[in-house]
């Protein structure tokens, strides 16, 4: 396959980006979308040119560092798939690719395609954790889950934290994110302890942070690589309000 490719490059968070154009030949079908990133990088540095920046980690899908705007949809063309899992053979010979970093006010560019998402891990840090003492991992993992309740909370914890949900919304909402780890948590009886306060905190940590508000085109359950449904976000209102309703009681 031989394919153009058009790749916004961004010397560092101050500098004004731009489009540049690059070619390459011999792209294979079953090769991976950062594969041929590799390709293009140890093209660019046989001629002494500067490599284009992205993130990457695992490339087993499960470490959301890959995330990558491609032809305008986040993590490309296939469905349910990362990046790092999407394969060349979604795209046709002579096809033009435009890969773009995430585009978002909580999310600055640092460089070319790498984007700052720390804001995530600020919002995990507010209280995306069970800090009560439920045992060593052997007594915790004894407490009873009933099967209907385990399988609700593993659907929300197969969130990656990529922040697709957030470039695929027009608004850059995170409520996908956040509601997938409010709904995690308060699903399990490790979590509900703590589950008023939580929600209460993570939400206030995504305002903080520069996030839009929820705009209910469903745009981040359909990028979401995961799969995650909008339900999740009905869920974490619901667990809100009854916080705030308790909240306003106990005055």
């Amino acid at each position: 396959m031989k394919i153009k490719l058009q790749i916004w490059r961004q010397k560092n968070a101050r500098a004004k980006g731009k489009f540049e154009t690059y070619e390459l030949d011999n792209v294979s079908p079953e090769m991976g979308f950062l594969e041929m990133m590799d390709a293009l990088n140890l093209k660019l540095a046989k001629e002494s040119k500067d490599p284009v920046s992205f993130d990457h980690d695992c490339r087993e899908g499960i470490c959301g560092s890959c995330g990558l705007y491609i032809n305008g949809q986040p993590h490309g063309p296939e469905g349910k798939t990362t990046t790092c899992e999407l394969r060349m053979r979604f795209f046709k010979d002579g096809q033009t690719i435009v890969i773009e970093p995430w585009r978002a006010k909580a999310f600055p560019v640092i460089k070319d395609l790498v984007v700052d998402r720390t804001a995530f891990d600020r919002i995990i840090a507010a209280g995306g954790y069970i800090s009560i003492d439920s045992g060593s991992a052997p007594e915790a993992n004894n407490i009873p889950v009933c099967k209907n309740s385990a399988d609700k909370a593993f659907d929300a914890a197969v969130c990656i934290g990529c922040g697709a949900c957030v470039a695929a919304c027009k608004n850059s909402s995170a409520m996908l994110f956040v509601a997938s780890k409010v709904y995690q948590l308060s699903t399990l009886p490790q979590g509900k302890i703590e589950a008023r306060e939580r929600v209460q905190k993570m939400t206030a940590a995504m305002d903080r942070e520069g996030f839009g508000s929820c705009s209910n085109t469903y745009a981040c359950e359909a990028e979401c690589p995961k799969g995650i449904s909008v339900t999740t976000i009905a869920r974490m209102n619901s667990e809100f309000l009854t916080a705030k309703v308790v909240a306003q009681k106990s005055e």
